[in-house]
């Protein structure tokens, strides 16, 4: 019997109920499409997924050397942290999720990409808040190092700077909270987000008064549901 609908996962969480579906799509002559809801939300499905490999790719193209270390923040199906271990450069790699239950899916091997991730000793999954990490005092991600900065951080976690998955993660899209995350980049370090919604100049603007420059990248794929195309954003700044 081939497969039709599996949920795979269903856990309650503080930001309401996250589930992990696998399904045959019939429209697309059966693809097997990985998907996460939060509550009645889609929050991500493995059918649309370039952006999250730009925001990867993009972003450590920015950088120059070898040895680099980066912050991912949200773990999601994994494909920007996958993108990221396929650069060489990356000697290390901690991927931050406030949702353990993520992260178990990875550990547990119930999607795709789960294997890839536990099995670099490159990588590290880290159940954590990453914007109370961000906003800290310390300037690193990590309590046990407090100096060590990192090189990169590819964010992947709101819908966009204006659409939150969570109320309390407005505060980091403010120059007090940018500014906090500036600090933990090394000189010339890369900040890259992803934003479901167009360029916002309003979020440039911001992002230049804490950074030396910031670009935006329109993201554009195919999207076999409608027979067109659809796009995403990928910002870009560079620390000082």
């Amino acid at each position: 019997m081939s497969l039709t609908f599996e949920e795979l996962d269903f856990q309650q969480t503080p930001l309401g109920e996250i589930s992990l579906r696998r399904r045959a799509e019939p429209r697309l002559d059966g693809e097997i499409l990985y998907e996460v809801k939060l509550g009645d939300e889609f929050l991500m499905s493995s059918l649309f997924i370039e952006a999250e490999i730009q925001l990867a790719t993009l972003g450590l193209a920015a950088l120059e050397g070898t040895d680099l270390d980066v912050i991912v923040g949200g773990l999601g199906l994994g494909y920007t942290a996958a993108a990221t271990l396929d650069n060489p450069a990356v000697r290390s790699l901690r991927v931050i999720d406030v949702m353990q239950a993520v992260i178990d899916w990875h550990q547990k091997g119930l999607v795709p990409l789960g294997k890839k991730l536990t099995s670099d000793p490159r990588c590290s999954l880290i159940h954590a808040d990453f914007f109370e990490l961000a906003s800290s005092n310390s300037a690193s991600f990590d309590p046990t190092t407090p100096d060590q900065q990192v090189h990169a951080v590819l964010l992947d976690i709101d819908h966009s700077p204006s659409h939150w998955l969570n109320p309390g993660n407005q505060s980091f899209y403010s120059k007090t909270g940018l500014q906090g995350l500036a600090g933990k980049l090394l000189p010339g370090g890369i900040f890259g987000l992803w934003s479901n919604d167009p360029p916002d100049s309003a979020f440039m603007e911001l992002l230049n008064s804490v950074f030396a420059k910031s670009e935006s990248h329109i993201v554009r794929f195919p999207n076999p549901y409608t027979q067109g195309e659809s796009s995403n954003t990928v910002y870009l700044a560079r620390n000082y």
